[in-house]
């Protein structure tokens, strides 16, 4: 089965939905961290993290995007956002152990 990598079928279709979705997610999670540094009086680096996290985030959605409105450079971008995205995913499963952690020692 051959795959056109100029058609929109690509993993960038996956990638632009799902990126977006994190991001909204990790502002998300930075809002709840901040109102228990406020209830609690406790300080964290967890929220920061989700800060970059997310930044990650809107660049995987980013390159998702342009590799769909430019098929000359569609594969290269889509490999681009998919590491982009799989690094977010990885700082996230990381802040949520930050995360789970901070809270066990509150």
């Amino acid at each position: 089965m051959h795959v056109d990598r100029n058609s929109n079928s690509g993993i960038a279709n996956h990638i632009l939905p799902t990126a977006a979705t994190m991001t909204g997610v990790c502002v998300t999670v930075i809002s709840i961290v901040r109102l228990t540094e406020a209830t609690r009086h406790i300080s964290t680096l967890t929220d920061n993290l989700f800060a970059v996290t997310g930044l990650v985030f809107l660049i995987s959605c980013f390159l998702s995007y342009t590799s769909m409105r430019t098929p000359h450079r569609a594969g290269k971008m889509e490999k681009l956002a998919d590491m982009f995205f799989l690094a977010g995913l990885s700082m996230m499963v990381i802040g949520g152990f930050m995360l789970t952690l901070e809270f066990e020692h509150i």
